[in-house]
């Protein structure tokens, strides 16, 4: 969010009382809000950041509060395809380098709910018992993707 127009549609998405509240809990006042919003001011690095933080903390209520999120990735029982990328093992000692593991792809059906509760409560721990029982579909590569630098889902 570095243009003006993503800011302008920050602001929109925020104006509310839930998202006035957000902002809150990231840290920026009422008057620097206004400020921004009459164009007298403009955000810093570090506010960005937590109007951003604040954003996308909406943004991941409303999906899961509206079931959409769920409904997206059930796909009527079908699941979806999630695609897997591994460390980067660039900084890993040449011994313990784990040779050929490359970006994944699985097919993903009936996690999702647990997935989608477990990221809406913070609950890493349900989470991580989520991608156990993801991971085990790959076999005997499964311990090299137990941890991964990010993962994609195919809609």
């Amino acid at each position: 969010m570095t243009t003006k127009r993503g800011l302008s549609a920050r602001l929109r998405y925020l104006d509310s009382a839930a998202g006035r509240d957000a902002m809150r809990e990231q840290g920026i006042t009422d008057r620097a809000l206004k400020s921004w919003k009459s164009g007298k001011a403009s955000p810093s690095r570090s506010s960005r950041e937590k109007l951003d933080n604040a954003y996308w903390t909406r943004r991941r209520e409303n999906l899961i509060r509206s079931g959409q999120l769920k409904k997206l990735l059930d796909n009527n029982g079908a699941g979806r395809r999630m695609e897997i990328f591994p460390v980067d093992q660039s900084r890993v000692a040449t011994g313990r380098v784990r040779p050929n593991v490359t970006e994944r792809s699985i097919s993903v059906r009936y996690l999702w709910n647990d997935m989608v509760d477990a990221w809406a409560a913070k609950d890493l721990q349900a989470l991580d018992e989520v991608w156990d029982d993801i991971i085990c579909d790959l076999d005997s590569d499964y311990a090299a993707y137990a941890y991964v630098s990010a993962i994609s889902i195919g809609v």
